[in-house]
């Protein structure tokens, strides 16, 4: 017969299980998948959600991405590189993004929900979009440095984005239904079971 543990107040266990989620996401990274298939954007709103400060929203989901940066930069795409990249060029235009999308996401994302959850994927898709790309722009000779340049840029992304927009919005739905299933539903992870039993 299985036991029931209640309700999962512990602020530590909360912590630990928003943590461990933004982690195995964030690492899913590493996975082959679609340019721009990503789960960066669902953890800033995952992140501001669940931690109420804005600035260890921030922390965690910056941390999430340079951890999976580091990652992909040195061991899947080490070939490219000669020395260990701490950073690669033009980091920042994929970094800013997420600091907004987090600001952002606090505002729209009030409450779960489907439709929340669909806003809040368009709003930071759009923004990663908007930034990433107006940086590709500025720091590439692929396209002219005038009005027509940025647009064909922008014009060329949007399948990216498309591909941005619908990992968002499967992450964010993975992610927090996740969370919700393990506290709401007094699902607990099989370690922390197996040691009580």
């Amino acid at each position: 017969m299985k036991k029931s543990f209640g309700n999962i107040t512990n602020p530590i266990f909360k912590n630990i299980l928003i943590v461990s989620l933004i982690l195995i996401a964030s690492l899913s990274r590493l996975i082959p998948h679609y340019p721009n298939f990503t789960s960066i954007c669902a953890v800033a709103l995952f992140s501001t959600y669940y931690f109420k400060k804005n600035h260890i929203a921030i922390l965690i989901s910056l941390s999430a991405l340079w951890i999976s940066d580091l990652l992909l930069n040195n061991i899947i795409y080490s070939g490219i590189y000669k020395n260990f990249i701490l950073f690669y060029k033009g980091f920042f235009w994929q970094y800013i993004p997420i600091i907004l999308i987090v600001i952002i996401g606090k505002r729209i994302l009030k409450k779960i929900s489907l439709r929340g959850l669909i806003l809040s994927s368009l709003a930071s898709s759009l923004v990663f979009f908007i930034i990433s790309n107006f940086g590709v722009w500025l720091s590439s000779s692929i396209y002219s440095n005038d009005i027509n340049g940025l647009l064909n840029c922008y014009f060329a992304a949007i399948p990216f984005f498309l591909n941005t927009l619908i990992s968002t919005l499967i992450y964010s739905i993975a992610l927090f239904f996740s969370y919700e299933f393990f506290i709401k539903k007094n699902k607990i992870p099989l370690i922390y079971y197996a040691r009580n039993n």
